[in-house]
């Protein structure tokens, strides 16, 4: 019912004094401005100014829109200068998996070498929840392999990647050549401290078997490879999680069955993900990771074809 042109004519009129004067600074005739005006006022239901008052004077009703425009005007201004100027602007990420800044890092020096004055800032945490502060506006991009069904939010695929057994270099199970469900029945299995169903290596590998190892918590993946190397238990983790450690023969790595594999998206909220800098961040992430990582696949995307919130959930692998 009320536009934007009308907060506008408003805050004209309250600054100018004047019907004429608010023609004037807006390059509008005063016939029309007025006509503006009787007809907002004949479908609102109420005056919004007393005409032939000097100078002059806006109703109750009139004060209130005012205020309305004074709030919204400049928040308006604000977004279009954010999108006209997007290099001028934050970019708040959360990473849901703790091993993924391993390589982020990097592909984060890629994208500011494009955008160099946008100011990057991570959030991250075991129990933090990422996405529903995606919805609610105080993040921008998260990276995860959960998708909330029927959500506001665009998920677009980086890449899938393979997620590896992670043992000591002197386990029993480091001579066999494919590792399977029963292998790990007797085993104590290291995970963040997050529901069990959001791991893929229970919910797809051990669980179809009806497998059940010892589960363990551990919140840093550091510590959880050094518990792994001293035989305190094993770990499922993506290959690039323990690629040092397994080059310094700390741990080995194994193929879990054929290879479990899993997706890792870029999650923003939906109708933002062409945005300048969002979309060029999501594009250095990926080219990064499948230039550099192992165990990486490159996915096909295009427009079409980009998954939304309303596709079935992956689970996490880290």
């Amino acid at each position: 019912m009320i536009e934007i042109k009308h907060l506008k004519t408003l805050q004209a009129l309250n600054h100018c004094g004047s019907l004429a004067a608010a023609a004037n600074y807006l390059y509008q005739t005063q016939s029309a401005l007025s006509h503006q005006f009787s007809e907002l006022e004949h479908r609102l239901g109420f005056k919004l100014f007393i005409r032939k008052s000097q100078p002059l004077q806006l109703t109750p009703q009139g004060e209130v829109l005012l205020r309305l425009a004074e709030q919204v005007l400049p928040l308006i201004t604000a977004s279009l200068h954010e999108c006209n100027e997007p290099e001028q602007t934050n970019l708040r990420i959360a990473i849901e998996c703790h091993s993924c800044i391993q390589w982020l890092t990097p592909a984060l020096r890629r994208f500011r070498e494009s955008w160099p004055q946008v100011n990057v800032d991570f959030k991250s945490g075991v129990t933090f929840d990422p996405q529903p502060a995606l919805q609610q506006r105080e993040l921008d991009i998260v990276l995860t392999s959960d998708i909330i069904a029927d959500s506001n939010l665009h998920y677009i695929p980086l890449f899938d990647y393979e997620v590896k057994l992670v043992i000591a270099p002197d386990h029993p199970l480091a001579n066999k050549r494919n590792i399977h469900p029963q292998d790990l029945a007797a085993e104590t299995l290291l995970i963040y401290p997050v529901q069990k169903h959001r791991f893929d290596i229970w919910r797809r590998f051990l669980q179809p078997a009806d497998v059940t190892p010892t589960l363990k918590t551990v919140d840093n993946t550091l510590l959880l490879i050094q518990m792994v190397a001293a035989r305190l238990g094993i770990a499922a983790l993506p290959h690039w999680a323990v690629e040092t450690f397994e080059k310094q023969g700390l741990v080995v790595t194994k193929t879990l069955g054929k290879g479990l594999w899993s997706r890792l998206y870029a999650a923003s909220r939906e109708g933002e993900q062409h945005q300048p800098a969002i979309n060029t961040f999501i594009r250095s992430a990926r080219q990064h990771a499948v230039d550099n990582l192992p165990f990486v696949k490159q996915v096909s995307v295009s427009r079409d074809d980009e998954p939304k919130g309303t596709q079935q959930s992956n689970c996490l692998q880290w």
